[in-house]
């Protein structure tokens, strides 16, 4: 499976990438808020999808919760944002894009811990709009203490893979 990665690309740049790498084979689209190329992607994948010679079973869609909306309430709706943008009914994946959330200025949004992030994602599984649940940027100390209480374990760790990382990840 081909995966194609986009980060904040010039506006036009990435729906016409996804475009030609979805007409090249590839099927994994990896995805976040944070990249701010959902809609694009969206774009890319409806007219691919809708000139049929595309199935929906054929992708693997990832994208990732935003360090802001780590809140309960805020998990699903950030969740449903990026499903719109990305005009797809579920997702092969969602990742926690990092362990724990940043403080907001609003009154209404805190930092959370994962856990409670976690817990908020998997009713996204329950729902039927996610298929698969994952972390990114966990390391193993912090990985651990999720799998300890939670009740749907992480498919993935999305981690950097080069070898200044490897410190960071325990390993």
């Amino acid at each position: 499976m081909r995966l194609l990665l986009s980060l904040q690309s010039p506006p036009g740049a990435v729906q016409e990438a996804v475009e030609v790498a979805l007409d090249a084979g590839y099927r994994h689209v990896d995805c976040a808020y944070f990249y701010q190329n959902e809609a694009e992607i969206g774009a890319a994948l409806q007219k691919k999808l809708g000139e049929g010679r595309l199935k929906r079973d054929e992708l693997y869609v990832v994208s990732k919760l935003w360090n802001s909306f780590h809140a309960p309430q805020d998990v699903k709706p950030a969740f449903l944002k990026s499903l719109t943008m990305l005009k797809l009914d579920y997702l092969d994946l969602y990742l926690m894009h990092s362990p724990m959330g940043f403080p907001d200025q609003s009154p209404t949004k805190s930092s959370s811990p994962s856990l409670f992030s976690w817990q908020a994602m998997e009713k996204l599984v329950d729902e039927g709009l996610v298929k698969s649940m994952g972390v990114s940027n966990f390391n193993v100390s912090q990985l651990e203490r999720l799998l300890s209480v939670c009740r749907i374990k992480p498919a993935a760790n999305q981690v950097k893979a080069c070898d200044w990382a490897a410190s960071e990840l325990h390993l």
